[in-house]
């Protein structure tokens, strides 16, 4: 098999691996989904920012970070904060299920507010840095002159998970027109960004 696919090949099993799993990102995505609200728009944010730190990692920006811990702590409380505050309400919400229907009188969130939280669920976590920054392109310099094919791989995998999900999530819908599933799925997601935003302040008291 050529070099260069084996190193795209392993690059977007890796990228898969790494992103396929319950975070800040992937709920944001999801919900957004299954309300179907700005979705294109949420895809292209996720999609575009893993690229952007995918390239980044590749090259050489994950020794830069490593070597400066006062940053990484700076944003692990930054995340910290965001992610409490996004959690405490997704745990309110829990209480007002009704809400999060569109079709039952629930309001739509501006295009505006939609990207700015994606972003700031996306910069301010420092998982996503060590994912894709620090790891990556760990990995990826492994492959030497095929790394750039190894990152092709991993942001590939980046754009089918988050196509898939943000817009596959609408065939769930069935299920989510109770209003107790969505109950279920704030609760998950609150549990979910509390303790991402426990581990962050850990990590920032531990600097970094």
């Amino acid at each position: 098999m050529d070099p260069a696919l084996l190193a795209a090949a392993a690059g977007l099993g890796l990228g898969l691996s790494l992103i396929v799993a319950i975070g800040a990102q992937n709920a944001f995505v999801l919900r957004q989904g299954l309300r179907m609200e700005h979705v294109v728009a949420v895809v292209l944010v996720c999609a575009l920012s893993d690229a952007v730190l995918i390239v980044a990692g590749v090259g050489g920006a994950g020794a830069v970070v490593t070597r400066a811990p006062e940053v990484v702590q700076v944003v692990c409380f930054a995340g910290a904060a965001f992610l409490l505050v996004y959690g405490l309400m997704a745990a309110r919400r829990v209480f007002r299920p009704a809400a999060l229907l569109p079709e039952s009188g629930g309001a739509r969130a501006g295009l505006a507010v939609t990207i700015t939280t994606c972003l700031a669920l996306t910069w301010l976590n420092p998982h996503v840095y060590l994912d894709t920054v620090v790891l990556l392109g760990s990995l990826a310099s492994t492959y030497d002159d095929q790394r750039w094919w190894f990152a092709a791989g991993a942001t590939l995998g980046s754009v089918l998970w988050f196509t898939g999900l943000g817009f596959g999530a609408r065939l769930l819908r069935p299920v989510f027109a109770r209003p107790t599933a969505w109950r279920v799925l704030d609760a998950v997601i609150a549990v979910v960004m509390v303790s991402l935003a426990a581990s962050l302040a850990v990590r920032g008291l531990h600097g970094g």
